[in-house]
């Protein structure tokens, strides 16, 4: 037991609550900090549509979804990865199962009775929770908060420092500790957006008309610099602005990188999957008599609404009435994206402190006793619960680094 040791954790997501459990398990007095009027606000919103928890895919695949940076997620998963999770979870008297996509969620599908119990927990283990007070810095090695009332300095044996990227601004992750980490000649990669929506150049007519109406069951295809072909399938949902929604974010960081370099990223879009282009092809030159290309496209191959008014958006009026021209748009329209939606929409943050800056207990290396974790490091992930799963699993290395290092420094 280390009773006479102090530790501030300062952000009170996922990965800053899990180094905050590990602590007060070991007897460390813990003081939990956080800019909010509570803790977990990104969190909660998360779960709004169903608290998507984890996956059930096998630990090798989960592992690859992290990317350039799964050899350094990977042996964290290992002590606390998908199933670890869920045995926590179920710990905290809440039950889980997997969806039909291999998506874990809690029973009632909420993320606040999770947060609820947790918090209950972590209140009996003795730690202390200081709300409205934003970090800003260091004053020598002591901390400094900003409150709504004074400037407050705290002494601490160590630190975790969980602060979250720089998306969602509105609920605590605004990326403001970026120059403070630069002041102290800590190596922090660009933040950038992660999961993202894209933007597309519609005419004001299209944007108007079916800004907000989802696209069902498409496939997105894209080439990568490489020449490696990326396809997904699913449904993506036309905003004003361009497009977003699960199939997009599935190939963000693609397209993303792409943009970065090229200023620009062509996709086509497949909008009947499920039909052969000579299916097709016969089904709309099927001759339509008096009838319009609408109700057309729609008799013959039940298209319409928002896919017919893209066909319409992107090409030419004249390539209507060439059957091979417009089987073979419908089957791979062209569609460009010009740039990311801004950094603050974005469900989650790419960039952060990189983990070359970090000893394999997440320590700064230029700053004994201060630990990250979260979404603050220099990985992302698709959705689908490998963000949250490792920013619990980051929070909990980051949590057993520190004890070792007290350990160590006795």
């Amino acid at each position: 037991m280390m009773t006479n040791k102090t530790v501030a954790v300062i952000g009170g997501g996922p990965a800053g609550l899990m180094a905050a459990e590990v602590l007060s398990q070991a007897g460390v007095r813990v003081d939990l900090y956080d800019a909010m009027p509570s803790v977990g606000r990104k969190f909660l919103m998360a779960g709004k549509g169903g608290m998507n928890i984890t996956h059930s895919e096998p630990l090798a695949g989960f592992v690859s979804r992290y990317g350039a940076r799964s050899s350094h997620i990977a042996p964290m998963l290992d002590v606390f990865g998908p199933d670890a999770l869920r045995a926590w979870v179920q710990a905290l008297g809440i039950n889980t199962f997997v969806g039909s996509s291999g998506r874990v969620f809690p029973e009632d599908m909420k993320a606040a009775p999770l947060l609820r119990a947790w918090l209950h927990r972590l209140r009996e283990a003795g730690v202390k929770f200081h709300m409205k007070h934003r970090w800003c810095g260091w004053e020598g090695g002591d901390l400094r908060f900003e409150t709504p009332d004074c400037l407050v300095v705290v002494q601490s044996d160590a630190v975790v420092l969980a602060l979250g990227g720089g998306s969602w601004a509105r609920l605590g992750s605004d990326g403001a500790w970026v120059p403070l980490f630069a002041g102290r000649g800590v190596a922090v990669a660009p933040l950038k957006p992660a999961n993202c929506g894209f933007e597309v150049s519609w005419s004001p007519y299209f944007a108007g008309k079916f800004a907000g109406e989802p696209m069902k069951s498409v496939t997105v295809s894209f080439t990568d610099s490489k020449g490696i072909l990326h396809t997904k399938q699913g449904d993506l949902m036309v905003t004003e602005h361009g497009v977003e929604g699960g199939l997009i974010y599935a190939l963000s960081a693609l397209l993303r990188e792409q943009i970065l370099a090229e200023g620009s990223a062509l996709v086509h879009i497949d909008l009947l999957p499920a039909k052969s282009l000579s299916r097709l092809l016969g089904e709309i030159a099927h001759p339509r008599g008096s009838r319009s290309m609408s109700s057309h496209l729609q008799s013959r191959a039940n298209l319409k609404g928002v896919k017919v008014g893209l066909l319409r958006e992107q090409l030419p009026r004249e390539d209507f009435d060439l059957p091979e021209k417009l089987a073979a748009a419908i089957k791979s329209l062209p569609l460009t994206l010009v740039a990311t939606r801004p950094l603050d929409e974005a469900i989650s943050t790419a960039g952060g402190v990189v983990f070359e800056a970090l000893d394999e207990r997440l320590m700064l290396r230029a700053l004994p006793g201060v630990f990250c974790a979260g979404e603050m490091l220099d990985w992302e992930a698709p959705t689908g619960g490998y963000l949250l799963t490792a920013c619990f699993a980051s929070g909990r290395r980051a949590g057993e680094g520190l004890l070792a290092w007290m350990k160590q420094e006795k």
